[in-house]
């Protein structure tokens, strides 16, 4: 028996929505039609938005600042710093497409949704880091081979303590909006942001460097930025790359299975699967019911197991559970079974 759901909480907080709900199920199949999702998605779609813009506006005027520095000064430290901030800040482009593509609704085509657009949009972002990392590293050693000497070193201490700040702001922002809205991508582009911020911070120590007579420590804090960039890029991937294998957090699991062992009258759990399709969690289970109860019983069980779940897991928009019944009393009994039907 196959059970999927979408629904506004908020719907069942009185007792008529509440039995209006559960009289609906008895004459129909559980099933709720693709609209039912939509509003949540253009909500989190909405709020990721409005996180892109904001930090692309930040991030694009702390670029531009650091531009006019480097010109003046001819800090390759700081020419870095300032091709990171902007490959950082170009990367809410592939995130507002994938957002936006995200708010339309499955078809026979995508029966999931648009919602992995954002998973490509990961890909894009950890290019752009490996892309961005190979330029600051090639201008680094070119200025090793070829010094030159730094000018308006006050300006570059300015302009790294701008990078700072707008890179940390825009770090807790979209850390902050990516865990509340369940995207990666939103979460791999802050840690990149938070790492941005820490190499401006190195920059002032190419600045000191360049100040007391050290052409070299320009170019070495520019190898030393470069570094942090290869580490954020490992980080990036393998969270995008875990994302791409349908990876979930195993407390999720232990969640869904508590609230099914929870639910009267469910005798055991089977499978339980997850997978992310953008921001939103997708679930399915096996659940071991009793033998005696009738078609339209373990409809109702089923939908009160869906109910549990939905309640139990943050970000989970749909479920499919399972219902199977068996004499066995050993838990072991049960999952041998499960794994034969």
């Amino acid at each position: 028996m196959n059970s999927h759901h979408d629904h506004d909480h908020s719907d069942e907080t009185s007792r008529w929505s509440r039995l209006r709900h559960q009289a609906a199920h008895l004459v129909t199949p559980h099933r709720h039609e693709a609209m039912d999702t939509i509003d949540p998605v253009l909500e989190t779609s909405r709020e990721g938005m409005r996180t892109l813009w904001l930090s692309l506006g930040v991030l694009g005027l702390t670029t531009l600042v650091q531009a006019v520095v480097v010109a003046l000064s001819g800090s390759v430290a700081l020419l870095g710093d300032t091709i990171h901030n902007g490959a950082d800040a170009l990367t809410a482009i592939p995130l507002g497409i994938a957002f936006v593509l995200g708010r339309r609704a499955a078809n026979r085509r995508y029966t999931y949704g648009y919602g992995r657009a954002e998973d490509l949009a990961g890909v894009a972002i950890v290019l752009t880091i490996a892309a961005s990392s190979v330029l600051a590293a090639w201008t680094a050693v070119d200025r090793l081979l070829n010094p030159r000497d730094v000018t308006h070193l006050w300006a570059v201490a300015a302009a790294a303590g701008a990078g700072f700040i707008g890179n940390e702001w825009v770090a807790r922002y979209r850390i902050r909006t990516g865990r509340r809205i369940g995207s990666a991508a939103l979460v791999a582009d802050g840690l990149h942001a938070r790492t941005d911020g820490f190499t401006s911070l190195a920059v002032l120590l190419g600045a000191g460097g360049a100040a007391t007579g050290r052409q070299y420590a320009d170019p070495v804090i520019g190898l030393l930025i470069t570094l942090a960039i290869l580490m954020v890029l490992r980080d990036a991937a393998r969270e995008v790359c875990r994302r791409l294998m349908d990876s979930v957090d195993p407390a999720l699991v232990d969640i869904a299975e508590a609230a099914l062992r929870g639910v009267d009258g469910v005798h055991g759990v089977g499978q339980v699967r997850m997978r992310w399709i953008g921001h939103a969690l997708r679930a399915e289970a096996d659940i071991v019911v009793g033998p005696d109860l009738t078609v339209v019983q373990a409809h109702e069980l089923a939908v009160a197991a869906e109910h549990a779940l939905m309640h139990a897991v943050p970000r989970l928009t749909a479920a499919t559970i399972h219902t199977d019944h068996t004499g066995a009393t050993d838990p072991h009994a049960l999952l041998a079974h499960h794994s034969t039907d």
